[in-house]
């Protein structure tokens, strides 16, 4: 493809990537814009600049920033903040905005916002190409969900001159296949069980909520990484390569390397822009760990407006100070113990229960529903259990045992057995032909939105 030809497929993705988010709400395209428009311009004069800690720098770097984040403060937490207010009842009732939240504004806007501060830090330079730059911010695959693009990574890609390849196109339908699965077989599948049990907590057992908070632990994975791999996939077919955003999150076997399998891309933004800015871990101990829990607060609110979101995610930040402090390497392993290596399932449970219990708070509406969750599950002894029909309970245990072979042989047998990328051609295209089957069969097709576009 001749440089003139990539120019123009440019401008096609990126009316395709406009149009397809202008279907959705016309309006809001106008806050996408807005956001690419003042992190462009504020990088363009920072990037200019001989010294970026003057005084005037500094200024401008943080009313660029105020103006970018201004959309999502408005749209996302100004009536979570109102509704604080009033619940506090020390001054008078305040009416709230009640608007709908942009599709993907949180990750549109920390991948812009992001550009931004690399620009001001000197870690790239200013993009000149505006049209380069709306496609950067904007690119469809990733635009309602990540994962969150480095400009560094993606804008590179963009210009440089594209073809056809056969490989990696191959490789991006089996992605996109893959997470397919994931979305509608096993997500959304296991989600017809988890809105049965947390809609009527009250009426249910102990046991049917603990085995509905495992169910929403594997959905909400299921969901984001199913999202995950059809952008990824997406752009692999369109000659883009996407960073990897989950690394089965679910064999780690300390908080913090969940927090390195998990989300990946929001993990390495909130690395750079956060941890590392307040001091990292070249500071005491003590400012260490605050510097972690301020991370995570900040993880917390991203995710949304609502104290159990914050609740959460400094859970997460507690959990990795803890152990911090106790002298835990991020496998889960006490540095000056050898034998402990032994006991990788036995962390490997463990770390997976502190996070599940986590994922109750992200699930309820209230912090009140989720301890009242946590509680029945520790306190009530009854073995009965909700069964819904036969036939959701057998497809459900049927996604579950796939997703869990796979992720399996994948953590711990690499390379031993291989279906996707068999040498045989039989092979392979009897997977396809057979995900492809139980996604039509399986699959549960009614317009599900996925969990973190609304984040």
């Amino acid at each position: 493809m001749s440089l003139k030809e990539n120019k123009a497929g440019n401008y096609i993705l990126l009316i395709i990537s406009y149009l397809l988010y202008i279907q959705w709400n016309a309006c809001f395209a106008l806050v996408l814009l807005w956001i690419t428009f003042v992190t462009f311009i504020a990088a363009k004069y920072l990037g200019n600049k001989d010294d970026k800690y003057d005084g005037w720098g500094k200024t401008l770097i943080w009313l660029a920033l105020i103006v970018a984040l201004l959309p999502l403060g408005i749209f996302k937490y100004a009536d979570w903040v109102v509704g604080s207010i009033n619940e506090l009842g020390f001054f008078p009732r305040i009416h709230g905005l009640n608007w709908a939240i942009p599709l993907g504004i949180s990750f549109y806007t920390f991948q812009a916002v992001g550009y931004m501060l690399d620009v001001y830090k000197r870690r790239i330079k200013a993009e000149n190409n505006w049209w380069d730059y709306m496609l950067f911010v904007a690119f469809f695959p990733q635009i309602l969900a990540g994962p969150i693009s480095k400009a560094e990574e993606l804008l590179p890609q963009i210009k440089a001159q594209r073809k056809f390849d056969y490989n990696k196109s191959v490789e991006g339908l089996k992605l996109l296949l893959w997470g397919m699965f994931l979305k509608v077989v096993f997500a959304d599948r296991l989600g017809i069980y988890v809105d049965m049990i947390y809609s009527t907590y009250e009426h249910q057992s102990g046991l049917s909520c603990f085995v509905g908070s495992i169910l929403y632990t594997f959905q909400i994975y299921g969901d984001f990484a199913g999202y995950s791999l059809m952008a990824i996939g997406s752009g692999k077919v369109l000659g883009f390569d996407l960073v990897e955003n989950f690394h089965r999150p679910y064999f780690a076997a300390s908080i913090t390397e969940f927090w390195r399998r998990w989300h990946i891309s929001l993990t390495r933004w909130l690395t750079t822009h956060v941890y590392i800015s307040l001091g990292g871990s070249r500071c005491s101990k003590t400012r260490q760990y605050w510097n972690i829990l301020v991370t995570f607060f900040v993880s917390g609110l991203w995710h949304g407006a609502n104290w159990t979101f914050i609740v959460w995610g400094l859970i997460h930040g507690v959990f990795q100070i803890i152990e911090k402090v106790l002298g835990i390497d991020p496998k889960g392993r006490f540095s000056n113990i050898s034998w402990v290596k032994k006991l990788k399932p036995a962390r490997i449970l463990i770390t997976f229960l502190i996070v599940n219990m986590a994922w109750i708070l992200f699930r309820m509406p209230t912090i009140n529903d989720a301890v009242a969750v946590m509680t029945k599950i520790v306190s009530d002894g009854s073995l009965n259990v909700f069964k819904p029909n036969n036939s959701i309970t057998l497809f459900t245990v049927l996604a579950i045992m796939i997703v869990m072979v796979k992720e399996t042989i994948e953590e711990f047998y690499p390379h031993k057995i291989e279906l996707f990328n068999n040498t045989r051609s039989v092979v392979r295209w009897a997977t396809y032909i057979t995900l492809g089957c139980m996604i039509l069969l399986m699959g549960v097709f009614d317009s599900s939105q996925f969990i973190y576009v609304s984040f």
